[in-house]
């Protein structure tokens, strides 16, 4: 009967043993701890975890390459996380790769995501560290919700004000909203700043042009403008034009004195003009004086042919011709 309890006590420190050993095992084959790989290390540093914990899956590229093994927190803002990465990854990760830290599901366990960079970096080796990013916590992210919702309720309270003012017609705005008229006068008044536009717009084609002709250099504009000389002449041209019409005023103030001279009777010819008796002897004087002359005119024609002076004019005649004819043969 002692042989048999010995025998009972030694299986049951055998199955004892068996168990832990298979407990121990099952929890670091499912750990990933690569017992019976090569490995190497790599750190991250990171300002928050996000709950992570040792033996965390590390992922690359979505695929498991290595687990967390050690979180070393070294200052109040710094936090150091030791990889334990399989031997074979050398070959594909490079000092540029980014680790962030994720969730493995909806609920499931924390994880390290290892990011490939730009691919231009160089190859990593055991001990060194990648760069990091922190993503935002489910707290944060609750925590800014919160502030926002608050802020929203504010805001809605705020336009609830707003719109209830503009309902009862209170401010410029609600003045505008119900006040029909005004409304009307603010549309006329726009059309009316529309047409003042256009019309300025028009304005300025047309002075736009005349300044482009007045460039131009064929233009009696840009030469007068580019020729100082011109500029002068016309000068002088104003001047003279002034002088002229001051002179022409002058002598227009005159001419209106010596008509209402005449017209109230000063001077001769007033009295010429309204003495009929003058007039008619003046008519029978110049009568006489034009008889004489026709007298004169006889006797000068019966004095050239007579016998004393008749030589004379014969004589005076034939010169006049051959000067008559010399002139014409020079010509």
């Amino acid at each position: 009967m002692e042989r048999t309890s010995l025998e009972k006590l030694r299986l049951g420190i055998f199955v004892i043993l068996g168990t832990a050993l298979l407990v121990i095992a099952a929890y670091l084959i499912g750990n990933r701890q690569n017992m019976f790989g090569n490995t190497f290390t790599i750190h991250a540093v990171f300002k928050n975890v996000n709950g992570l914990q040792k033996a965390n899956n590390v992922r690359y590229s979505g695929i498991n390459v290595g687990t967390v093994k050690d979180i070393i927190m070294e200052n109040d803002s710094t936090i150091d996380v030791v990889m334990l990465i399989q031997d074979n990854m050398l070959e594909h990760i490079k000092k540029d790769a980014i680790a962030t830290i994720g969730s493995d599901g909806l609920v499931g366990s924390m994880i390290v995501n290892i990011v490939p960079g730009s691919g231009l970096g160089e190859m990593i080796k055991s001990g060194d560290q990648i760069l990091s990013y922190s993503r935002i916590g489910a707290e944060d992210m609750m925590s800014t919700l919160n502030v926002t919702s608050e802020n929203a309720a504010l805001l809605t309270a705020d336009l609830l004000k707003v719109t209830s003012a503009l309902n009862r017609g209170e401010g410029t705005l609600g003045r505008l909203l119900n006040d029909t008229v005004m409304a009307n006068n603010l549309e006329k008044t726009i059309l009316n700043l529309k047409l003042a536009s256009a019309n300025a717009s028009n304005t300025l084609n047309e002075v736009n042009k005349l300044v482009t002709a007045a460039n131009s250099e064929n233009s009696v504009v840009g030469v007068l403008m580019r020729d100082s000389l011109a500029g002068l002449e016309i000068k002088q041209i104003i001047h003279n034009l002034e002088s002229a019409s001051d002179r022409m005023q002058k002598l227009t103030v005159n001419l209106d004195s010596i008509v209402t001279g005449i017209a109230e009777g000063e001077g001769a010819l007033n009295y010429i003009s309204r003495d009929t008796i003058f007039v008619q002897r003046l008519e029978a004087t110049m009568k006489n004086i034009e008889e004489g002359t026709a007298r004169f005119n006889e006797n000068m024609e019966a004095f050239k042919h007579s016998f004393l002076t008749r030589g004379y004019y014969k004589k005076m005649a034939k010169e006049e011709e051959k000067a008559a004819k010399k002139e014409k043969a020079k010509n």
